[in-house]
């Protein structure tokens, strides 16, 4: 996947905003809080961050392709940085990112997610 792409996946989600922030990186958000962050790879290539369940956090961290993602993990936080972009980890990718939204909207309030029109 490249940022192109990325980018159009995100925007599918219902609510969301885009700006780019931090280094120049893609960051989307649903309802003022980020699920999802297309930027920093060390190497210059692309690099897809975004959160995970506890679960997901623990598997992917020793999975092929993924990373904890810096920043966030160092601080306790259960992100995980895709960093194997060659196109075929894209169906897991994609999956990944709409439980991350998934998970930051239900972190929303109730009253926030219907003013969001975000029914979960």
């Amino acid at each position: 996947m490249n940022y192109q792409e990325f980018n159009k996946f995100c925007r599918s989600f219902k609510a969301t905003d885009h700006v780019v922030q931090w280094g120049n990186a893609d960051v989307w958000k649903v309802g003022g809080k980020v699920f999802a962050i297309g930027g920093w790879s060390k190497d210059k290539t692309p690099a897809f961050t975004f959160k995970t369940s506890d679960l997901n956090f623990q598997f992917l961290s020793d999975h092929h392709g993924y990373i904890p993602a810096p920043y966030f993990a160092s601080r306790g936080m259960k992100w995980i940085q895709q960093v194997d972009t060659g196109g075929h980890l894209d169906e897991e990718l994609r999956y990944y990112l709409s439980e991350s939204y998934r998970l930051v909207a239900l972190g929303l309030s109730k009253r926030k997610r219907a003013e969001l029109g975000i029914d979960l």
